[in-house]
């Protein structure tokens, strides 16, 4: 890629990542890009722009190469939902697996159930918790909507529902944040929980 050319999709070990916007619903403390920094490995992945589904299918290779196909970058791609969903179901026609990285705070912003929707295209949804009570995940996410915390917790328990594999992760290192309290927040909400490590991207 060219300094120019945004860099839409980047490979880590056998699966191919969609970066589809730079637009998120959270200011975390703990992520790279308020910190100097939006590189995966070493993938410059700044957007000024949400790309449209053609320039995202134009980049997918031959799907069969790949374990699956995620959607994360350093945005929340759930705001550039219609081009998510477009590039979801040609993966999938193309026989391919689908990953969708989340804040789960697309509900909240889209102010509906976007669920069915993704379901129809998505074989597994990565939810991001990071913080057992609501005090604490205002001080470490940061997110620009009210109400976020309950909304989350309600997206974790409605997406079971609609898509087999729900992961939620919460990350061990934040402060004050108990990772066995997150655990059960989630096994208690029908997903399965993975905990990630501070500082430790991709």
């Amino acid at each position: 890629m060219t300094d120019n050319q945004p860099t839409l999709v980047y490979d880590i070990r056998d699966s191919r990542y969609l970066n589809i916007t730079g637009r998120c619903t959270l200011r975390c403390q703990f992520c790279p890009k308020h910190n100097g920094s939006k590189q995966v490995h070493q993938y410059q992945l700044d957007l000024n722009r949400q790309p449209k589904a053609d320039e995202l299918i134009a980049q997918l290779g031959e799907v069969s190469k790949f374990d699956e196909y995620v959607f994360c970058g350093y945005g929340e791609p759930t705001l550039n939902l219609t081009s998510l969903l477009d590039v979801a179901k040609e993966i999938k026609q193309q026989g391919g697996k689908v990953r969708v990285n989340t804040d789960g705070l697309g509900n909240l912003f889209h102010k509906r159930n976007i669920l069915p929707e993704l379901a129809a295209c998505v074989d597994s949804l990565s939810i991001s918790l990071n913080a057992d009570t609501e005090a604490l995940y205002l001080q470490h996410c940061r997110p620009k909507l009210a109400g976020a915390y309950p909304a989350l917790l309600e997206f974790i328990k409605l997406a079971p529902q609609f898509i087999d594999d729900v992961q939620v992760s919460a990350i061990n290192g934040l402060e004050g944040v108990d990772i066995d309290a997150c655990r059960a927040l989630v096994e208690a909400r029908g997903a399965s929980f993975k905990q990630r490590e501070l500082d430790i991207v991709g």
